[in-house]
């Protein structure tokens, strides 16, 4: 391949068929942002005001459980609704349709300020097995037919509540950035019977220029397409459609290669690093959707300090994303990152 490390040029995302402009050339410096004094992270346990510490109130009035492990509940302030009154309206190019759907919370732990890399192995496994709990549970309902679990870390990513939490969206419909994946995972495997990103891993680990760690079950690396800064991908070994076919060997290899990634994240600028995360698997309609190959994406939008946040702004928002700094660049600097949490 032709040295992508000096001259703008054009990348395909694999799964989705997108495309992001790279202007390599823009910045041979990247890390050119000031230094800041950084805030310590918070240590406090439990917060009397926080909604989602054990046993404090909620904002609707409910009260959150005493737990001591992980912890879900249905949103008291959903996006989505069981029922609705709205079947389907079509008046000449005005077009809606009624989406029935279930919003989880997870609470990772009852630790206020625990967040996954300061987590033990055995703590992030608990979330793992609460997220396959509630990936089968609601892809269950006759009416859910995908189940989106994602995380918002961080007050920069509009996160309106700090104590450590995911959250799960299952709906009727199966959102657009799903059904692109599933439209380009599905004619490769039609065309070849293997599944597009296994056979894209194999190149990958081929390769070794955007591994940035890899264990016996899974890979973390960052995308030859990545658009985020600081953007990363978590991929199983084994071909498998969803969470819920993960063994307990597999579950544990997750949990770790979830933790390594993440205290090199918090120890790029020594702070707790905000992203969003999310994980894509196979929709919940009762099909079999053996070309999916579920992966874990995680999009920071920190790029050259620890308050400095990349924006999509200008091009970006009326032509196609664009980055200066390369996937090799930023697969490379992960790398170097310590396996030890900065604060420890």
């Amino acid at each position: 391949m032709q040295n992508l490390q000096d001259t703008p040029h054009r990348r395909q995302n694999i799964l989705t068929g997108d495309w992001v402009l790279v202007s390599p050339h823009r910045t041979k410096r990247p890390w050119q942002g000031k230094v800041e004094e950084i805030k310590p992270l918070s240590t406090i346990t439990h917060d009397p005001k926080c909604y989602l510490c054990p046993g404090n109130t909620r904002a609707s009035g409910a009260t959150t459980e005493k737990y001591t492990s992980t912890y879900a509940f249905t949103n008291d302030f959903s996006a989505l609704l069981s029922e609705t009154d709205i079947d389907t309206i079509e008046n000449g190019h005005l077009k809606a349709k009624g989406e029935k759907g279930v919003c989880r919370v997870v609470c990772f732990s009852p630790n206020h300020s625990l967040t996954l890399p300061l987590m033990e192995i055995t703590d992030i496994e608990a979330v793992i097995q609460l997220w396959q709990k509630e990936y089968a549970d609601l892809g269950a309902l006759d009416y859910i037919n995908h189940v989106q679990i994602f995380e918002n870390k961080g007050s920069i990513m509009g996160c309106s509540n700090p104590h450590p939490h995911g959250q799960i969206w299952a709906q009727a419909s199966i959102p657009m950035e799903a059904q692109k994946k599933a439209i380009r995972q599905e004619a490769f495997y039609k065309e070849t019977g293997k599944s597009l990103l296994g056979d894209y891993l194999a190149q990958e680990i081929e390769l070794k220029e955007r591994i940035v760690l890899e264990n016996e079950h899974f890979v973390a690396l960052v995308p030859f397409w990545v658009v985020w800064p600081y953007e990363a991908m978590i991929v199983p070994r084994k071909h498998q459609q969803h969470i819920g076919q993960m063994n307990l060997t597999e579950r544990k290899a997750f949990a770790q290669i979830l933790k390594a990634l993440t205290i090199r994240f918090d120890n790029v600028f020594k702070t707790s690093f905000p992203y969003s995360s999310g994980i894509h698997q196979a929709p919940t309609n009762g099909e079999a959707h053996k070309h999916w190959h579920w992966h874990m994406s995680f999009y920071p939008p920190l790029l050259r300090s620890a308050s400095v946040k990349k924006f999509m702004v200008g091009y970006e928002m009326f032509g196609e994303p664009q980055r200066d700094i390369t996937a090799e660049w930023t697969a490379d600097k992960l790398r170097s990152m310590p396996a030890t949490h900065y604060t420890e």
